[in-house]
């Protein structure tokens, strides 16, 4: 069980940081993207509880969850980059520029930090989005195989 709790949270540590390096890359996150990498924080957070905890497969139910909510996101997202369906109107090709005060529309600093969640600025294959999808969904997984192997430890045990 130890193995797959440590691969799996491992899989958010690097899609994080890949996160990251992308926004060090010069790549700026749109609204989803941010979305994104908080359930990969709170998955690395329960990985470090589940290998630490009292209780596991508690925990690793929950990176479960964790990583099924990124691919959400991230599936989601890859579908608004697409034009499948529409995006939020505030991060959208729809959204609207009225929360900005007339200093904010002329600032130089927001109009370079400004990413439409329906634009895709990198691709290889799949969109940003569709990878974090992609690797969620099989993150996931691992978590779903720590947390039935611990089923089946305690069995064995017991």
């Amino acid at each position: 069980m130890t193995r797959w709790i440590v691969l799996a949270t491992g899989g958010h540590v690097a899609l994080l940081g890949g996160a990251y390096l992308f926004q060090l890359a010069g790549y700026a996150p749109c609204t989803m993207c941010l979305w994104q990498r908080w359930p990969h924080a709170v998955a690395i957070v329960l990985g470090v509880i589940a290998l630490a905890g009292p209780a596991p497969r508690i925990a690793a139910g929950l990176g479960a969850l964790a990583a099924l909510t990124t691919f959400g996101i991230g599936f989601y997202h890859a579908g608004v980059e697409q034009g499948w369906w529409p995006g939020p109107s505030s991060c959208s090709g729809g959204g609207s520029l009225s929360d900005l005060s007339a200093d904010a529309l002329l600032s130089t600093e927001v109009s370079d930090t400004v990413v439409m969640c329906d634009d895709i600025v990198w691709q290889l294959g799949l969109t940003m989005a569709g990878w974090n999808g992609v690797l969620s969904l099989g993150l996931a997984a691992i978590w779903t195989i720590a947390v039935t192997r611990g089923a089946r430890m305690r069995l064995s045990a017991g």
